[in-house]
């Protein structure tokens, strides 16, 4: 779900990794040297990306990705499934579980560069130099903004890093974007990395599991669903947490369903009254878990609170995490609200 900067920083803030930047060592010099050597001979290169409005010109495959927090998956989660993890010295990212088996893992296994975070609860612009990467992807621009803190764009292109900000992500409030900005990502990755077939291949088995589920709920009612964060608070109303905009709204249509609070904002978040929540028919509820452990004992508190809700009575709730973000597992969350939904449909 796309995020505004309050959100990133309210999201951002369950994350507490407290070290210090640390320094290069000859091996890592020698990989470098390797790597650069390696990705100058590849095919491919030069490949040149218009990135909001920026020409990122890359002439070798890099070697040294930072991935900044932004409250994200979506940039970590695209490379590992690219399976360039070797090419990760420093991650922020983590949502702490996944519909994907063994991903969370994986991103927990990620090296975190050894740095002290700012008070954007990110990798602050000296630790970012000391980092000495070839790459930098962040969600938003946010994470090139020099005034909280950040190394900006054209300072990292000073000490040879490209940098890269995701889909819909140029004007920091990505409520426009979609499951194809998820694609774009993926593809954006596969082109700069050359695993450009990689990426394909995930497209199209991401579109193919998407297009089966669309062809069994076609004709399905659908129904209006909440889509929130569990026990998150972003704004000053009771739920301040209700997804109202982005990739979600695409999401909950491919599974046969809208969006019960599409109309509450203009943003990608709806920040609502309880009386707001209650007055509104609420068929089904989709949660996702930011570093919650028990996701479905927070929908079930939700249900009690609202017993004349459709989904109330009839207990239908869903939780999920990383595949309802852009990413590269959007199918996964299409097809478990589906089933969820529509069950006499598969």
């Amino acid at each position: 779900m796309p995020l505004n900067r309050p959100v990133v920083t309210a999201l951002a803030a369950a994350l507490s990794l407290l070290t210090s930047a640390c320094g290069a060592t000859s091996d890592d010099d020698k990989a470098d040297a390797d790597s650069t050597q390696a990705g100058a001979s590849a095919p491919g290169y030069p490949v040149t990306l218009d990135n909001c409005g920026r020409k990122e010109t890359f002439t070798k495959a890099p070697s040294r990705v930072v991935v900044m927090n932004g409250a994200s998956v979506a940039e970590v989660s695209t490379l590992l499934a690219l399976g360039l993890q070797d090419r990760i010295v420093a991650n922020q990212q983590g949502y702490g579980s996944s519909e994907v088996p063994g991903r969370a893992a994986a991103i927990k296994a990620l090296p975190t560069g050894d740095v002290a975070l700012n008070d954007a609860y990110d990798i602050p612009r000296e630790a970012m130099f000391g980092l000495r990467p070839d790459l930098v992807l962040s969600l938003t621009s946010y994470g090139f903004d020099q005034k909280n803190g950040f190394a900006t764009r054209e300072q990292l292109a000073q000490i040879g890093a490209n940098t890269y900000v995701s889909p819909q992500g140029c004007d920091d409030e990505p409520s426009k974007m979609t499951v194809a900005d998820s694609y774009r990502l993926l593809r954006d990755m596969g082109r700069i990395f050359n695993v450009g077939a990689k990426a394909e291949e995930l497209i199209a088995a991401s579109k193919k599991n998407i297009a089966a589920v669309a062809r069994k709920v076609r004709a399905e009612k659908k129904p209006r669903v909440m889509v929130l964060f569990s026990n998150m608070t972003m704004g000053s109303n009771d739920f301040s947490s209700v997804v109202s905009h982005g990739i979600v709204n695409d999401i909950l249509a491919k599974a046969g369903a809208a969006n019960a609070f599409a109309d509450a904002s203009t943003t990608t978040f709806a920040d609502l009254s309880k009386e707001k929540a209650a007055a509104t028919d609420v068929d089904a509820v989709v949660v996702i878990a930011y570093h919650d452990p028990n996701p479905a004992a927070y929908a079930e508190k939700l249900l009690k609170e609202f017993p004349q809700w459709p989904a109330a009575r009839t207990h239908t709730y869903v939780t999920l995490s990383d595949s309802m973000y852009l990413g590269p597992s959007n199918d996964l969350a299409v097809e478990r609200i589906a089933r969820k939904l529509h069950p006499d449909a598969f």
